[in-house]
């Protein structure tokens, strides 16, 4: 294997980079397939406002996830070709093992995300299974047709649950219009003065292989000013003989200010992830 470090870039001295080698194990190949499929279920609403004819509930809410759908949250600090902080926190709750990274992720636009490691520490079992793991999926579903499956009326019906006092958020029970791969069914609350999903939760509606039990999906986004700034996602995968794979990723925009690359030995080693 080569050496894992990206190249030079504006003068300065490359830096580490996580390189995701394929290890074939079976677990590790679930939880990448599982992690790839609800990264995907999640991608961003791009499709057409609501028709004047569908009754969601009061014209408020109607009025939210009409702005949702129309592409209200399509400039999302973590989406390409955005570069965002990424840190996570992962976890083997049998084995009671956990590891955690911290890394800059760069997302050329119509490329695939690449990954520039600031710190990494933990088991190797959670750092090579599950985190490693979890960034090859993402590399995966950035490869998806975000069309099939956006949270968008193509693929899910929408159906008024409530709304929140104070802030005006509206709750949407979302329910997949057919049985595929990467949809999941679930919640979603939707801020009504910006149409930004502010959380999200639900399970996969398919799953991939008998060997899974679930994978349980929460995201929420926190917003300054009605600018998406913050998104943290929660994990939690069931897999049979293998028990449960948990992760919270944190994503953030970005700032020349964060690259604070440790000196540690640990920082500069690379992970591998299963396949």
């Amino acid at each position: 294997m080569g050496p894992c470090v990206h190249s030079r870039e504006s003068g300065r001295t490359a830096e580490p980079m996580l390189r995701i080698a394929l290890v074939p194990t079976a677990i590790n190949n679930f939880v990448r397939t599982l992690l790839a499929l609800g990264l995907a279920s999640t991608a961003l609403a791009i499709g057409p406002s609501v028709p004047a004819a569908m009754s969601v509930g009061p014209p408020a809410a109607s009025l939210a996830l009409e702005r949702y759908l129309a592409g209200a949250a399509n400039n999302a600090p973590w989406s390409e070709p955005n570069t965002v902080l990424l840190e996570i926190d992962a976890s083997l709750p049998r084995l009671a093992e956990r590891g955690n990274l911290r890394a800059i992720r760069r997302w050329p636009e119509r490329q695939t995300p690449e990954y520039q490691v600031i710190h990494i520490e933990g088991a190797a079992t959670v750092k090579q299974r599950v985190i490693a793991a979890y960034l090859t999926a993402e590399k995966e579903a950035a490869a998806m047709p975000p069309s099939s499956v956006a949270v968008t009326l193509a693929n899910y019906k929408f159906r008024y649950l409530a709304s929140s006092a104070g802030t005006p958020l509206y709750a949407f029970r979302i329910t997949p219009r057919h049985k595929r791969t990467g949809l999941i069914k679930g919640e979603l609350w939707i801020d009504g003065s910006t149409g930004v999903a502010v959380h999200e939760a639900g399970y996969l509606v398919k799953k991939p292989s008998i060997f899974i039990r679930r994978l349980k999906i929460t995201r929420d986004i926190s917003l300054s000013d009605g600018v998406p700034y913050l998104r943290t996602t929660h994990l939690d995968i069931d897999v049979r003989f293998a028990g449960r794979a948990e992760l919270t990723i944190v994503e953030s925009p970005w700032v020349p200010a964060q690259e604070t690359v440790s000196s540690k030995g640990q920082d500069n080693e690379c992970v591998d992830s299963g396949h």
